[in-house]
């Protein structure tokens, strides 16, 4: 895999690290997360092909045991606010200087510096930051964010692993780790450059949810089929938008021009009639195999079991029987192998992993006595 060989410590926390992990370690990377003591359950779902070290952050020994690993480490995942980590004494002077190859991965909302790099915030909060809220909704309604995936995932936990590959690109020539900045704002803000580059050329001088791209073209937008269900159109190009009005049974002789934008409410009214006489399998068969651009809205449960999907073998079930999406992109010689073993006990591999940094066996039932670490490998068989 592309990134067999790499060892990386994460340390626990919420969906954008997480994720930044699982991306790792599906490509190949040992990913080491760092949990806690005294906690009972692991708050990462996306803990795919991960071990899990339980240590005591608040003992110095605790700070100790994780500068052992980050030496022997490639990569530092860390998720918390400005500061945070400079007062255990892991901060990026103390950890590059113990291991000057290590890429120190500081993934937060606000970033590292800036009047709001302390603040707490979540996605729709960076999401806000970034401009890109104030473009997302449909006409004469309040911004909306869709889910928590702008900020949180594409703009945090990929754009940190996209950093991560760079830097140790970077470090195949210079032999220097780097820290990298990762703010959710300005990720989300970067994943939305088109916006901003496309501005000049009209493409959102109207309203949010007037405009071509953001539903309120309709030829972009998704309709109501008569079982309940949904279909997404996006015919936006001429040839494709003919194919449309054919597949419709519509006369185009007697519709608005496409890009009549007065007359889209008529056109959206139309279209919102004519989609609701059919199934969405109906309308599978009409448009599947031309490219009018007319694809159903499939749910989480109706995904994998749709032909090409099924063909790409674009999901996959774990141990047991868990659904989630194969990693992507494909790589033809050193493809992802994602795990497909249940996801990690809080401290279920800290035994062995001490023991592969170097740790003796007396080491770490010491620490095990003091509460320095905590190790569950007996509980993980159970």
């Amino acid at each position: 895999m592309a990134l067999a060989g790499v060892r990386v410590i994460e340390l626990a926390g919420l969906a954008p690290a997480p994720f930044c992990g699982m991306i790792l370690a599906d490509f190949g990377a040992r990913v080491i997360r760092v949990d806690k003591t005294k906690v009972a359950m692991a708050m990462d779902t996306q803990a795919r092909g991960k071990q899990s070290v339980a240590l005591n952050l608040k003992h110095p020994r605790g700070v100790a045991a994780l500068r052992r690993l980050c030496v022997q480490s490639d990569v530092l995942i860390e998720p918390f606010r400005h500061g945070v980590m400079e007062k255990l004494g892991l901060g990026p002077e103390e950890l590059l200087k113990d291991n000057p190859r290590l890429i120190y991965a500081r993934l937060t909302g606000y970033g590292q510096t800036g009047s709001y790099s302390k603040a707490a915030g979540h996605d729709i909060n960076y999401l806000a930051m970034s401009g890109l809220l104030s473009m997302l909704g449909r006409t004469h309604e309040k911004p909306y964010a869709p889910l928590n995936l702008v900020a949180d995932f594409a703009g945090g936990g990929l754009t940190c692993a996209l950093g991560i590959v760079l830097a140790l690109l970077e470090r195949s020539q210079s032999g220097k780790g780097q820290v990298i900045d990762a703010s959710m704002v300005e990720g989300a803000a970067y994943v939305g450059s088109f916006v901003w580059k496309s501005r000049s050329v009209g493409l959102w001088n109207r309203g949010r949810g007037e405009n071509l791209l953001d539903s309120g073209a309709p030829f972009y937008d998704t309709y109501r089929t008569s079982d309940g269900k949904h279909v997404a159109v996006g015919a936006i190009e001429p040839q494709f938008y003919d194919q449309l009005i054919q597949g419709l049974g519509l006369d185009a002789s007697s519709l608005p021009a496409q890009m009549s934008v007065t007359d889209w409410p008529e056109m959206r009214e139309t279209f919102t009639r004519v989609f609701a006489t059919k199934t969405q399998a109906e309308w599978g068969q009409i448009f599947d195999g031309t490219d009018a651009c007319v694809t159903p809205v499939l749910s989480l449960d109706e995904v994998s079991a749709h032909p090409h999907n099924q063909q790409r073998g674009s999901f996959l079930r774990d141990a047991h029987g868990e659904e989630s999406p194969r990693p992507a992109p494909l790589l033809s010689r050193s493809a992802a192998k994602p795990s497909l073993a249940r996801d990690p006990f809080i401290g279920e591999h800290t035994r062995p992993v001490l023991q592969d940094f170097g740790f003796t066996a007396a080491e770490i039932d010491q620490m095990e006595a003091e509460g320095i670490v905590e190790c569950k490998e007996t509980k993980a068989r159970l």
